[in-house]
């Protein structure tokens, strides 16, 4: 444990690098910036995020001291909270990075940043289940508990940046790419090869937890491409096949009539491209639809395991898939949005600005 002077000196610095200001980036500047990588652009690239990371660190750090409810206060989130600090102090004892022996050694201490936070939505999540114990559950929550769901929309949207940021530099590192990949951005992505990859996910998941699942049909241009970061588009599409295979199988288990599939099909607009996910699991009743953007509402039982990479396994999850998906379209310019036909199904449209053009949602 750090002494007090020196914890107090910690916060006082998380506080000043706290109060910065941060600086966002497109993916259409991360593809042109990262389209030839050479030790110049990499050198450049790592003194931003020598000066960025901080900032953006420290402000999530200062958000998990001071959360409503007790929160701040709950084994799960106090590790979060360390890990964020841990790593605040890794990266401003780094010394300038000012030459490409620098330059590897700071990549290789994000690199580790990386996998330090590894489990972070996980133990958040358990922080979140300890807290709606003590509160006795969604019927006995307080006024302002929203607060808790704006703060975890920050701070997931957040650490979506952290991670791309980081991710997007250890990756520009590959001294063998494959075509038209620029770390971690596919500038010829196929949206069906994607779906079709994050169905067969999905089914395999339904498969074992129910013993089959409803067949995915996916419609579209196989040809078509666009650049795009290709695990946010298969974690989005995996999320929503994740609830419409649940909901279909569970619609039609005890049923003689054969399950209907869910389609996926894929627009090519000229500002969008869009993906609409639809099934016919039974919809979700009118009443019910605000509340599967928030993160309070899970339909899942057990906290998840902190030390088992678990993230997404079950078919309930712990009931982040929607608000994540939506936050992970939203970091590029996109949305999604969920529209749902009580006894009959639901639609989920997922839009990708194809432009590339706007800048991160930073807060």
């Amino acid at each position: 444990m750090a002494s007090e002077p020196v914890a107090r000196a910690v916060a006082e610095e998380v506080a000043r690098w706290g109060a910065m200001r941060q600086t966002g980036v497109s993916l259409r500047y991360m593809m042109e910036f990262g389209a030839r990588p050479t030790e110049r652009t990499l050198l450049l690239a790592a003194q931003f995020l020598h000066k960025e990371l901080p900032i953006r660190i420290a402000r999530r750090a200062l958000d998990l001291e001071s959360l409503p409810f007790g929160l701040s206060t709950k084994p799960a989130i106090l590790k979060v909270r360390d890990w964020y600090v841990e790593s605040f102090r890794d990266i401003r004892s780094f010394p300038e990075v000012r030459n490409q022996e620098d330059e590897l050694a700071f990549t290789q201490m994000i690199k580790m940043i990386r996998v330090r936070h590894t489990n972070v939505v996980p133990a958040i999540a358990l922080g979140v289940q300890q807290l709606k114990k003590d509160l006795g559950g969604p019927k006995a929550f307080p006024p302002g508990i929203d607060e808790i769901h704006q703060f975890l929309d920050r701070f997931y949207m957040s650490r979506i940046g952290i991670r791309m940021l980081i991710g997007q530099h250890v990756a520009l590192h590959d001294p063998d790419p494959e075509p038209g990949v620029i770390g971690l951005i596919n500038t010829k992505m196929s949206p069906m090869t994607v779906a079709r990859i994050a169905s067969e996910d999905a089914r395999a998941i339904c498969m074992r937890e129910y013993g089959s699942a409803p067949d995915v049909d996916i419609y579209g241009d196989p040809d078509f491409t666009f650049p795009y970061v290709p695990p946010h588009l298969h974690l989005m599409i995996f999320e929503l096949l994740k609830n419409s295979l649940r909901a279909v199988q569970e619609r039609y288990m005890n049923s003689d009539k054969h399950a209907p599939p869910v389609r996926i099909i894929v627009a090519d607009g000229a500002e969008d491209v869009t993906i609409k996910i639809s099934d016919e699991g039974g919809g979700i009743p009118r009443s019910g639809l605000s509340r599967i953007f928030t993160y309070l509402y899970s339909t899942a039982e057990n906290p998840p395991d902190l030390d088992g990479h678990n993230e997404g396994v079950t078919m309930a999850g712990y009931g982040y898939g929607i608000p994540i998906s939506r936050l992970y379209a939203r970091y590029f310019g996109g949305d999604l949005q969920i529209i749902s036909m009580e006894g009959y199904g639901t639609d989920a449209y997922l839009h990708l600005s194809r432009l590339g053009d706007s800048e991160e949602p930073l807060s």
